[in-house]
């Protein structure tokens, strides 16, 4: 701590003494700012600028939070990943949260975003300040808010209602929803070259209009001007009817079949659409501040320097920027080792360089001092040997552990799905699919949450809706979660399929498949590429992967995206993939397509006994 540093010297040399003490304190704080805490009613906001602009960022994401709770009452809002707002004073602050940005060319960024798993962060520049300039992040804010309460959206859909929201306005006292902004110029000036809207709403993120730099623009903008026609537009009741449209997606119905059923055929909504965009003028909504919404009543609080860098430093490693992680991690504790939330940072570097005693140890301290640490629990919990054991004290003992997490955050989806094979383990498939569902509700939008319940379904028996749950996905969601639904469909017994499409796996060309129990991965430099050695069919395999390959996980692994490497953590698990052979016979061959399935549980010895003895009974 260099708060102050004494000074000792005669009355001669006082004044030079002074001087001297002074720069030591100036040189010695560099970079050691301590940030500020803004506390509003849903929100926590960070910054090194003034306290004043602090509660003025609170109070805009008060004021979003508001125009979805006033607009959609039923609506979800807060999400098992709490969202923290850093807002640094200027450009040369953002720059040291995100340098990545600086390193590209162009204009630096006013705000972005970024989503995860088990924490979300936006990052406004409080020097900032013109209309529109966090637009990136309210968009970014509202995918969170759509991916909260609907299991799929069209991409058009969930991108023009992104920018729909995200050009809302603020003001002191009240709010301007689908305000026209940059989006609206863009589309006037695309008016002859509009994307024929049959061909917008079939537009997937693998389609070359969500990636070209000639056309992304192009599509983002009239993804905007759809949306912006079905709420406000000659007959559709201020979103009445796209809200039935929303509904039927919701139920499965396909998207055309649905869009034509709601709007009309696709002629007729082009020719209105287009009469719609030329127009001069563009309807607003204008929603009146909530009352409880008041800046002056937000908490405001000096972190200390330890405080500081444990939330700048769990920023970057969230980021995935260990190296910038590291070092005020490892500050923070040395300034403060009692403070928790550095030890459990901490845990997340070890766990990430696969150390995971030294993690554990981190977590258990964390979750020691500071009981409001759910992810050290949890994390403690799942690298714990009772998370692998069969002994029915272990067992319970993980399901209390789990309950600890889940009641200081009960959205915290990933408990409920070990919750769920733990209740596989006990041979309970009600119990099973009951927090299953509950996952699945938590977090629509991961097809891997859906494929738990239809696994479940199927050891139930009930072919037909896991069938069912695993063309969803399969239609719907492509790589690695498209497989895996695949996989479930062909589990399911032919004759118990239900009718209509087939979903099918795309082979690539030139390929062959392989599956086995992942045993070692061997990651070296970027020369080197990695090594993965697997056990399949009595044969052991091994891969490389210096070209390019696809990958993917099951969304159910416990320590799921925000910490998923290939490098730790996969031993165990079942690969699957194709790979082109080689021509070099001391390994198989080279990676082209490579997924890890987290599969389910086996009833435990003692569960199977029991059942034993109670179909004995009956």
């Amino acid at each position: 701590m260099y708060d102050t540093i004494p000074c000792m010297a005669t009355p001669r040399y006082f004044f030079l003494v002074w001087v001297s003490c002074l720069f030591a304190c100036l040189f010695a704080s560099a970079g050691e700012t301590k940030w500020t805490e803004v506390s509003s009613p849903h929100f926590r906001v960070l910054s090194d600028g003034s306290d004043r602009d602090a509660r003025r960022v609170a109070r805009e994401f008060e004021q979003m939070r508001a125009v979805f709770s006033t607009s959609f009452p039923n609506l979800r809002l807060d999400s098992g990943a709490p969202l923290l707002v850093l807002a640094p004073r200027d450009e040369s602050s953002a720059k040291t949260l995100s340098p990545q940005y600086w390193k590209q060319k162009g204009v630096k960024p006013a705000g972005y975003f970024s989503h995860g798993w088990e924490k979300q962060f936006a990052v406004v520049r409080l020097d900032a300040v013109a209309p529109g300039s966090y637009e990136v992040v309210y968009h970014e804010y509202t995918h969170t808010i759509l991916h909260l309460n609907f299991r799929w959206f069209p991409v058009w859909l969930d991108e023009g209602l992104a920018d729909f929201y995200g050009s809302t306005r603020f003001e002191q006292s009240q709010m301007l929803v689908g305000a026209p902004g940059m989006r609206a110029i863009e589309l006037q000036r695309m008016l002859t070259v509009l994307i024929p809207v049959e061909t917008l709403i079939s537009v997937d993120r693998r389609s070359p209009y969500y990636h070209d730099g000639d056309k992304v623009g192009r599509f983002y903008a009239e993804s905007w001007g759809l949306t912006h026609f079905l709420t406000f537009g000659p007959g559709m009741e201020q979103g009445k009817r796209l809200n039935e449209f929303y509904g039927l997606l919701q139920q499965g119905t396909e998207q055309k079949k649905a869009f034509q059923q709601v709007f009309g055929n696709f002629s007729e909504v082009q020719k209105n659409f287009e009469e719609y965009i030329h127009q001069f003028t563009m309807p607003t909504w204008v929603l009146k501040n909530p009352p409880q919404i008041d800046e002056k009543a937000f908490a405001v609080r000096r972190l200390s320097l330890a405080e500081t860098d444990a939330e700048l430093g769990g920023y970057h490693l969230w980021s995935r920027d260990l190296a910038d992680a590291r070092p005020l991690i490892e500050r923070a504790l040395k300034n403060d080792p009692k403070l928790g939330l550095a030890h459990e940072n901490m845990g997340f570097l070890d766990f990430a360089d696969g150390k995971d005693g030294d993690a554990a140890r981190e977590f258990a301290q964390a979750y020691e001092l500071d009981e409001s640490l759910y992810l050290s629990l949890f994390y403690q919990t799942m690298l714990a040997p009772l998370a692998h054991s069969h002994a029915p004290a272990d067992e319970g003992r993980l399901h209390d552990a789990l309950l600890k997490t889940l009641h200081v955050n009960p959205e915290f989806a990933p408990a409920y799905v070990e919750l769920a094979r733990l209740a596989l383990r006990e041979d309970n498939l009600t119990n099973a699919l009951a927090v299953a569902r509950k996952a699945e509700q938590l977090e629509p939008s991961r097809a891997g949450y859906h494929l738990l319940c239809g696994q479940i379904l199927l050891r139930q028996g009930r072919y037909g809706e896991a069938a069912t749950l695993a063309r969803y996905v399969a239609e719907r969601w492509y790589q690695a979660d498209h497989d895996e639904a695949v996989e479930l469909w062909n589990a399911v017994p032919a004759a118990q399929r239900p009718g209509g499409g087939v979903p099918s796996e795309i082979v690539l060309q030139g390929t062959e498949a392989f599956q086995g129990q992942m045993k070692a991965a061997t990651c070296g430099d970027e020369d080197q590429g990695r090594t993965f050695d697997i056990e399949g069919g009595g044969a052991k395999l091994s891969f490389h992967s210096k070209g390019g390959w696809t990958g993917g996980f099951s969304d159910t692994l416990w320590y799921g995206a925000d910490h998923f490497d290939y490098c730790h953590h996969v031993e165990g698990l079942r690969a699957v993939g194709r790979y082109k052979p080689g021509s070099d016979k001391t390994y198989t061959g080279d990676l082209a397509e490579f997924e890890l399935r987290d599969d389910l549980p086996a009833p435990t010895p003692a569960a199977k006994a029991e059942e034993g003895k109670t179909d004995k009974k009956q």
